[in-house]
């Protein structure tokens, strides 16, 4: 039996990229509805939704929801080098909390204002290669203690910075990210995305080794399953982060992830509270009934690997 599933609607819904609230509306509670499906991942982006605040409060689904910053951050990140939680710079570490202390607030008007609720909320350890843990422990003891209106703080480990690799992310590594943890003494826990962590090790049996890392910190709370490709595919250039279906569901995609790899990360990761299920819409996908296909498939793979 798997755990709930989180399905992240902005990569697979594409009124994200052209506002369409009659297909996002159309979407979100036909995901929701599929089998396993507990809830989903939003992007929080400066607002709480990347179009509308108002029709995202009246119309998202009476489910869970992990918020995440990170499409947040990476803007920030491309006006200043210096932001982010694990900063050694005092401005960029400053403007980053206070950043989160932004989404609590958000947080708190999904809950107050909307049917639905937030129960994970997951934070990024930039800014790119320059990172450090002991800045990273202070920013966790200053979130920590916001009211998160009861959601569940995680770090979601991000390709880290790799010498000779051109990161997409370039944050933390993971051993540095759990010191961080552990020296804050802060209630956070870890977050592991299959492919974030494919992009930074460019080996999928690394990555079934590094969920169990993870796992043996005794931090790791959920499990993102998406993927990644060492070659160019119809998502893009070589370990782009554009999260990739599971193989099966569409071979073209050239992504590591299969289905023995799958089973191979729920093993890894155990007894946690939540899995992930981020795809990418295939780019064919224009309707709402298309989405809803490309995450069927994906999430039929999980379910019988669990």
């Amino acid at each position: 039996m798997t755990a709930p599933i989180l399905v992240s609607a902005y990569p697979a819904s594409p009124a994200h990229a052209q506002w369409d609230p009659v297909l996002e509306g159309e979407l979100l509670p036909a995901v929701c509805a599929l089998p396993g499906v507990a809830g989903l991942e939003v992007p929080w982006m400066g607002s709480l939704h990347p179009h509308d605040d108002a029709w995202f409060l009246a119309n998202v689904p009476a489910v869970p929801l992990a918020v995440t910053p990170v499409p947040f951050v990476m803007r920030r990140l491309g006006a200043d080098a210096g932001y982010g939680l694990a900063s050694a710079d005092d401005e960029g570490r400053a403007a980053a909390v206070a950043d989160l202390r932004r989404v609590a607030a958000g947080v708190a008007r999904i809950d107050g204002e909307s049917a639905a609720s937030v129960v994970v909320v997951t934070l990024h350890t930039a800014p790119r290669a320059t990172g450090a843990v002991e800045p990273l422990a202070r920013s966790l003891d200053e979130i920590a203690a916001f009211d998160w209106s009861g959601a569940r703080l995680v770090i979601e480990h991000c390709d880290a910075f790799v010498p000779g690799h051109v990161p997409e992310k370039g944050f933390l590594p993971l051993e540095a990210e759990i010191a961080g943890i552990r020296s804050s003494g802060a209630p956070i826990g870890l977050w592991v995305n299959w492919g974030r962590s494919a992009i930074e090790l460019r080996d999928a049996d690394a990555v079934t080794a590094q969920i169990a890392s993870a796992a043996a910190s005794g931090f790791l709370v959920g499990l993102a399953l998406s993927g990644a490709a060492a070659v160019q595919s119809p998502y893009g250039y070589p370990w782009i982060d554009a999260h990739l279906p599971i193989a099966s569901t569409h071979p073209e995609s050239a992504s590591l992830l299969d289905d023995a790899h799958v089973v191979a990360a729920l093993a890894a990761a155990g007894d946690v509270e939540w899995l992930g299920l981020k795809v990418a819409r295939r780019t064919d996908d224009v309707t709402a009934t298309d989405a809803l296909r490309t995450v069927a498939r994906n999430l039929e793979v999980v379910r019988a690997a669990g």
